[in-house]
């Protein structure tokens, strides 16, 4: 047996343990979670002005580095532009996601209709009769 793989499984349960919490907590990841349901699907535009104050995080903690603030600092500019362009992404797929909803409801909702005028002429002399007897 391998000498490494302790340590590799215990590396991947605390990477799916952070990977879970964070997917749980952040307040990026909640949102994204709750846009990209069915129902929330409509907020995803409105949800990319949720962008504009990351991106004023990021460049508010770049005027305090610049000015001599500690350098772990550029881990938070580095978040909020992740986060911003996180929230700014969540319009256009939002919308493409909607968009494909709405397919698949219109193309259910003409499958469960009476037939169409596209049936050929058995198809509808097949339903007629069976309306009939």
């Amino acid at each position: 047996m391998n000498r490494s793989t302790p340590m590799i499984s215990l590396l991947l349960a605390a990477s799916i343990a952070v990977h879970d919490f964070l997917r749980r907590w952040m307040p990026t990841n909640v949102i994204r979670d709750l846009v990209r349901t069915r129902r929330g699907l409509k907020w995803g535009v409105p949800a990319m002005l949720l962008a504009v104050p990351y991106f004023a995080a990021a460049y508010w903690v770049t005027t305090l580095l610049a000015n001599g603030a500690p350098g772990w600092l550029n881990l938070l500019v580095l978040l909020c532009v992740w986060s911003g362009f996180k929230m700014l992404w969540l319009g256009p797929i939002s919308i493409v996601l909607l968009l494909h909803a709405r397919a698949r409801e219109f193309a259910a909702r003409r499958r469960g209709r009476a037939p169409s005028g596209q049936a050929g002429h058995y198809e509808r002399a097949m339903t007629l009769s069976e309306g009939r007897g």
